[in-house]
């Protein structure tokens, strides 16, 4: 029987069970459709189908390199250093060398995954008043585009990490694609192009201008090739001395020369790029149907609000409604508002303010706050829950944006190790200020930018020295159990940029495709909508929008946005194929074997 049947049968069976138990489930007239075929999207992308190795990323270039690291014997860890060096120059405005990532790791041998934290480290010299001018808060793009907002980059010393541990290839050869590409010169994209246009601070930071446009002040147009020899000189220092070459040494005093001499000053020094560390942690690992889902744990919310919404939606039936219908849009976005309050009063890097991580994802707790949805009518704007209780309640509440300028990778190799990895220099183009052919991000502005709540409470995710700031990156791995002893096998690979829509974006491709059946193109290509705790936001373009009247009618205020999402996932199917889905809202692309 195949497995949609049997879930729509336990469904049913639950229903049941709870009318026996004393009277009508709250679900009894929602309404239900087993075709998952009855989803549309934006227009998808053709599924790419492989027997033994994927490679899935926001640009083509990214995704030969990686695909030409797995053909030559590479790791999951491997192909994802070789893309991520690739797309510091061919897509800066998301991610690169001067930012921070997150990569989880899973180990086909004995299942294990893990989880490689590379975010970025609030400067020695900071405090929590960093961003608060006379009192308030700083305009909130004043403080991105500043030397206050860079914080100390990651990204390189949790690849050299993840590499130790996982890396088969040498660490020098990964580098010789993205050097390649940065002295012969690759073509603007469309994407490139027109951001590069929108940015009226890129253009007012003299290094960055002279990179980006053109020598008579014109953005530089699709189709100019772009050459950074400056960059390919970066990374042939950091190929042959490791990351060390990056930290240590000349060129971190440069970004600490660029940082102090913006107009607006930072406090970045070589202190604080030499004692960066990367670091290894247990990942945020919770049921799901009979899956097992495994994300990011803090300082991001990702795979908390990830593992809470899955744990909310499990008790509604949405396995069985029809993906673009008002019961399923109504069910996804009340969900999302419950793990979305809860992410804005208690994540926050666990070294500084503890985070109740079990407490959060517990089954019990879980079910407290799946009860609070209404088949009929929408909860507005759902207050946080109390996972512990009375303890945590002092903590002021933190809203702060997180901007979607962010990147994604997801790979499968040929022994069956997969990384998902998401990256990011925060806000496009990050800080703007440009250092030997890379830019520097602005993740601090990440944190509060007031350490108060106007009740005056203390917020967890306020600035503090050497602080990590809370991020909803959320790359993601989805283990299905094995039926002859053998470790938990990969089931699905996920991830996406997206600023504070991550969560959202990354669990709708879950529910898409373990739930609705639809293949990872298809999950990945659909329409967006969720909320993130305020109003019920639903992608424009997409016919969604024929929703509106039904969901007002249950109490949404309901907005419509462009989603420019960049999920990129691979999906194993039973038999041990793999599948794979690239964003149709970008430009990457897959290629298997």
């Amino acid at each position: 029987m195949p497995a949609l049947t049997c879930r729509s049968l336990l469904a049913t069976l639950l229903t049941a069970l709870a009318l026996c138990a004393g009277g009508k489930s709250a679900w009894a007239d929602a309404s239900v459709d087993a075709n998952p075929e009855a989803a549309t999207g934006v227009t998808a992308k053709a599924l790419v189908t492989a027997r033994h190795l994927m490679a899935a990323t926001a640009h083509p270039l990214a995704t030969d390199a990686a695909y030409v690291t797995l053909r030559r014997g590479g790791s999951a860890v491997d192909a994802a250093i070789a893309a991520q060096m690739v797309l510091t120059l061919v897509e800066p405005q998301s991610s690169g060398i001067g930012g921070g990532a997150f990569l989880l790791h899973y180990a086909a041998k004995d299942g294990a995954v893990r989880f490689f934290d590379g975010r970025e480290t609030a400067p020695a010299r900071v405090n929590e008043d960093l961003f608060m001018r006379n009192g308030r808060p700083m305009p909130f793009f004043d403080a991105v585009n500043s030397g206050k907002s860079v914080g100390v980059p990651g990204v390189l010393r949790m690849l050299e990490l993840a590499h130790r541990r996982h890396g088969k290839l040498p660490w020098a050869d990964l580098f010789q694609p993205a050097i390649a590409m940065a002295e012969d010169g690759f073509l603007v994209t469309p994407r490139l192009a027109g951001l590069i246009a929108g940015s009226d601070a890129l253009a007012r930071q003299p290094a960055a201008r002279a990179y980006f446009f053109r020598p008579d002040g014109t953005p530089l147009q699709v189709g100019d090739r772009l050459r950074n020899p400056a960059l390919a000189a970066t990374l042939r220092a950091i190929a042959a001395h490791g990351a060390d070459a990056f930290y240590i040494g000349a060129l971190a005093g440069r970004m600490v020369d660029a940082v102090a001499s913006h107009p607006v000053p930072g406090t970045l020094s070589r202190q604080d790029l030499s004692s960066y560390t990367a670091l290894e942690r247990e990942p945020v690992c919770a049921p799901y149907r009979h899956y097992r889902v495994c994300g990011a744990s803090p300082p991001s919310s990702g795979g908390i609000a990830i593992a809470q919404m899955l744990g909310i939606l499990a008790h509604t039936p949405i396995d069985r409604l029809a993906p673009n219908s008002v019961d399923a849009v109504h069910i996804f976005s009340e969900a999302g508002r419950l793990a979305y309050a809860d992410r804005e009063r208690y994540v926050a890097d666990p070294a500084f303010q503890p985070v109740p991580v079990d407490a959060m994802i517990a089954p019990g707790y879980l079910a407290q706050r799946a009860a609070l949805i209404s088949p009929t009518r929408s909860m507005g704007r759902a207050a946080p829950g109390d996972p512990v209780p009375g303890g945590l309640v002092r903590l002021g509440l933190d809203d702060t944006p997180e901007l979607p300028s962010t990147t994604h990778l997801s790979i499968v190799d040929a022994d069956g190790n997969a990384v998902a990895m998401t990256s990011t220099i925060e806000q496009a183009f990050g800080s703007k200020i440009f250092v030997d052919g890379f830019l520097l991000n602005n993740e601090l502005t990440d944190f509060s930018l007031s350490p108060s709540d106007p009740q005056g409470r203390r917020v967890a995710n306020r600035v503090e020295p050497g602080k990590r700031p809370r991020s909803t990156m959320a790359p993601t791995i989805v283990l299905a159990p094995s039926n002859d002893g053998r470790p938990p096998r990969l089931r699905l690979v996920v991830g996406s940029p997206g600023g504070s829509a991550i969560v959202n974006y990354v669990a709708q491709t879950i529910v898409a495709n373990l739930d609705w059946g639809l293949d990872i193109q298809a999950a990945v290509s659909l329409p967006h909508r969720g909320s993130r705790n305020r109003e019920t936001e639903l992608e424009a373009a997409t016919g969604l929008d024929s929703l509106i009247p039904a969901l007002e009618k249950r109490g949404h205020h309901v907005t419509l946005h462009e989603f420019p999402s960049g999920v990129h996932a691979i999906a194993i199917t039973p038999d041990g194929g793999l599948q794979s889905g690239a964003d149709p809202r970008r430009e990457g692309t897959a290629l298997g074997r």
